[in-house]
C-alpha cells in the first residue's frame, strides 16, 4: 500500500515506515503532522473525490539543510561576475500511518 502526498509545492510517493526529506514545515521534532493526500493504492487506485477522509500521519524526526548550492553568474566582457551559495531547509519525517 503506498500513497502520493502533496507538500511544499512537491508530490511524494510514501509508504508505512518510510522516512523522507519534505520542505521545511513549522513543527517540533517528535511532533505529529498531517499530509494533503493526491492518490492512495491499496490494491484498487482512490482518486478525487474517493479521498474524502484519506490522510497521511507522520511524525517529525528532525530539521537540518541541504547540499549547498553554487550559483555563479557571469557576464563576459564586462568583468561581471557573482558567486552565491545556498542551502535549502528541510524537515525529516517518518511516515506512521496511511488512512484510506
Amino acid at each position: 500500500m503506498y500513497a502520493i502526498i502533496a507538500t511544499g509545492g512537491k508530490q511524494y510517493k510514501v509508504a508505512e515506515g518510510d522516512v523522507i526529506k519534505v520542505e521545511k514545515l513549522n513543527a517540533e521534532a517528535g511532533s505529529k503532522v498531517t499530509f494533503d493526500v493526491v492518490l492512495v493504492n491499496n490494491g484498487d487506485v482512490l482518486v478525487g473525490d474517493a479521498l474524502a477522509k484519506a490522510s497521511v500521519e507522520a511524525t517529525v524526526e528532525g530539521e537540518g539543510k541541504g547540499k549547498k548550492v553554487i550559483v555563479y553568474k557571469y557576464k563576459r566582457k564586462t568583468g561581471y561576475h557573482k558567486k552565491q551559495g545556498h542551502r535549502q531547509a528541510y524537515t525529516q519525517v517518518k511516515i506512521d500511518k496511511i488512512n484510506a
